[in-house]
């Protein structure tokens, strides 16, 4: 029975045994030609999907618990990094970097004298000068201050008047090797305002890179605004009649080359600053008032550099391969702690030419792998994207790619050598270069769906960071791994965060609501000169009170709800908070810019609104509508109809009754810096806004019956 059983069994064998090389090649003889092609396109295809297929990225930290509960003094709990080993915040990365000195000495090490700031002309590709020339450089800039009598000490202020160019951090460093404090100054501030911070910070000397900036320094000199200046240092070239009005009214007109020169001639020894002396005087543009001048130390700087590194390091670590695009004003904290982390690696930094509209070439020449940007340049980066898609079937297509990527993300993986990149983003990427690795935007909120479709676009690893100068530039960061959008992220490595009460719009902490206040070794000293505005933001325990309202969720990360600092109550009392209802009528399609507005002696609100001018023209044509953007403003039809949708889209999205908007009035000029209704980083100047329109508001009260 068994013999029998085995024969069985092995004659069945016998017919299924694998075939003989011969009997597969005889077989693939006998196949059609197309059907041998379909198997080597499977066969490559695989092989593809094999060598490309992705891989989430490793997050630091469960992404489900991304900071950790921390108990405060009176018995108030703050979050920390769930990155930290304990509830100690990070200070410095390096045990040999304290101060923004070390952090260009250690630049200037790891590089072995390489390659450090870049420069363009025109249609040229960019010239590089090394390390050590650039600390060469700087320290014969800071011995040239010494020789003309100023102060190797942190109470001794020099003005930096310049675009982003080498010698803004090379005058930087040279302040720095001998204990001095830089303060930059920038043209959107207007002249009023830096001649009042050339008063206050009793700037007697000026690095300016152009003859202009020169003469709006002397004009204020002349009138007698400003009486403590004394030297004005000019980067580019200018003649001899600037020499001689400058003469007139008491200043020297020098030149960049002669004090490289002095201090090149009468070297002096470094003095180098300690973590705790002031390195820096950010002057912030507020939205109300005369500028305040942040005071920033060395620790500061360090502590804020090093948080950045330890919040990415499994996941993006700077080395010396790495080149950043300067462009963002380098009189800015977020563009200053981007370019610390540059320097302290040992990596390059190009200059872009000065133009923002050859910022594009600049970006193809000069290939960066770092590219910080804000808001504004994403909106525009987006709209002109799905602008070139310009039939449905385009459209299509881009949508259809992004919602395969952007499913990629939502699991942890970002890349960029994908099908849908070799197809379809090839091109965005190239327009930034090809070799961008790391992306950071803050300044200003960002939408989700733009910031979800150009993290899916560019396929590089992109985080999203929230602050304030007063915390010298960040206090949360987006984790690596977590790519959804919605959120600021976790505190950063070097501080906590603690929400307060905001009862009068109704926040509050125990519902993981409210102000969002920050403290750490990233918080600044306080404000120059001014006792009063300081103990207003910065309380005597050392938090810093931010004035914007946030809310914690479930994951520990932060999302920024609403804003403090511009509430104000209507006759009934009811308390508004215009950024919040500005932020939900700006869902409208047809509005690009609002203004809300609103006073205790009346009952409602009011706004000013500039349309979408592709949109309104758009939604003009369907019917029958013609003219040009003004004359559509003007069109009373046209205003009936953009108040409806605002008042359908704030019922959508929850606002109360007496949150909507009564009546609105169309203004064709949209809100910018250039007209002084933006501050430069594009937060509304409120009081600039009432006065700019006051006869608008009048007339919107007076006509509109309750």
């Amino acid at each position: 029975m068994l013999q029998e059983t085995a024969m069985q069994a092995h004659e069945l064998f016998r017919h299924l045994r694998m075939p003989e090389l011969g009997d597969v090649r005889q077989y693939v003889r006998t196949l059609p030609t197309n059907t041998l092609m379909g198997f080597g396109a499977f066969a490559a295809l695989t092989t593809y999907w094999y060598a490309t297929r992705p891989k989430a990225l490793k997050p630091p930290c469960d992404l489900s618990m991304q900071s950790v509960e921390v108990a405060v003094e009176d018995g108030e709990y703050a979050r920390r990094s769930s990155l930290l080993d304990s509830d100690e915040p990070i200070v410095c990365y390096y045990d040999d970097v304290r101060t923004a000195y070390d952090i260009f000495q250690r630049g200037l090490h790891v590089s072995n004298n390489g390659p450090c700031l870049g420069v363009r002309k025109p249609n040229q590709p960019y010239e590089w000068i090394s390390y050590k020339e650039a600390a060469d450089r700087a320290e014969c800039v800071g011995s040239a201050l010494l020789n003309r009598g100023f102060k190797p000490s942190p109470d001794q202020f020099i003005g930096i008047f310049s675009q982003n160019r080498p010698e803004w951090v090379i005058i930087e460093q040279g302040c720095y090797t001998y204990s001095m404090v830089a303060v930059p100054l920038y043209d959107t501030l207007g002249t009023e305002a830096i001649t009042y911070i050339v008063n206050k910070a009793d700037i007697a000397l000026v690095f300016c890179d152009k003859p202009d900036k020169a003469k709006l320094l002397l004009d204020s000199t002349e009138k007698g605004d400003v009486s403590v200046l004394k030297t004005i240092v000019i980067m580019d070239p200018f003649d001899s009649d600037l020499v001689a009005r400058g003469k007139k009214c008491g200043v020297d007109i020098i030149s960049m080359k002669e004090i490289e020169a002095s201090g090149k001639a009468h070297r002096h020894k470094p003095v180098l600053p300690k973590p705790e002396d002031l390195a820096i005087i950010c002057f912030t543009s507020g939205t109300t008032g005369s500028p305040k001048g942040a005071l920033i130390t060395h620790r500061n700087i360090v502590s804020n550099m090093s948080a950045f590194v330890k919040a990415t390091e499994k996941a993006v670590f700077p080395c010396t391969e790495d080149t950043l695009i300067s462009f963002l004003p380098l009189a800015h904290m977020f563009e200053r702690i981007v370019e610390c982390v540059i320097l302290c690696h040992g990596a390059r930094i190009g200059f872009f030419q000065g133009d923002i509209r050859l910022l594009m070439d600049d970006l193809k020449t000069l290939q960066p792998t770092v590219f910080p940007v804000v808001p504004r340049l994403l909106n525009r980066m987006f709209d002109k994207i799905f602008g070139q898609a310009n039939t449905s079937f385009k459209r299509w297509v881009l949508d259809f790619a992004s919602k395969r990527k952007e499913a990629e993300l939502r699991s942890g993986i970002i890349r960029n050598n994908s099908l849908w990149d070799k197809l379809i983003f090839r091109k965005i990427q190239a327009n930034l270069g090809g070799k961008v690795r790391l992306m950071i935007t803050g300044a200003a909120p960002v939408s989700a769906n733009v910031l979800t479709f150009l993290r899916a676009a560019l396929g590089c690893q992109f985080y999203e960071g929230y602050g304030q100068t007063e915390c010298t530039a960040g206090c949360s960061l987006t984790v690596p791994g977590d790519w959804t959008a919605g959120h600021v992220g976790a505190p950063m490595p070097c501080n906590i965060i603690k929400l307060v009460d905001v009862e009068e719009m109704n926040y509050f902490a125990a519902r993981g609501e409210g102000e969002v206040c920050v403290k750490g070794p990233n918080v600044f000293q306080g404000y120059l000169k001014d006792p009063e505005k300081t103990a207003e933001v910065l309380d005597k325990d050392g938090w810093v009170h931010t004035g914007d309202v946030g809310k914690w969720l479930p994951n520990g990360t932060l999302k920024i709800i609403d804003r403090k600092k511009h509430i104000f109550k209507l006759a009934q009392g009811e308390y508004i908070a215009p950024e919040k209802i500005e932020n939900v009528y700006s869902r409208s399609e047809l509005v690009a810019q609002i203004f809300v507005h609103g006073e205790s002696l009346q009952a409602f609100l009011i706004a000013i609104v500039v349309p979408d001018p592709e949109n309104l023209s758009s939604w003009a044509k369907k019917r029958g509508l013609g003219g040009s953007y003004e004359e559509l403003c003007k069109n009373k039809d046209i205003k009936k109809h953009i108040l409806e949708d605002m008042l359908k889209v704030g019922k959508q999205f929850g606002l109360k009754s007496f949150e909507q908007v009564k009546g609105i009035a169309l203004h064709s000029e949209m809100f910018s810096i250039e007209n002084g209704l933006l501050t430069p980083t594009l937060k509304a100047k409120r009081p600039e806004l009432r006065k700019y329109f006051k006869s608008q508001i009048e007339e919107l009260y007076a006509n509109i019956q309750m």
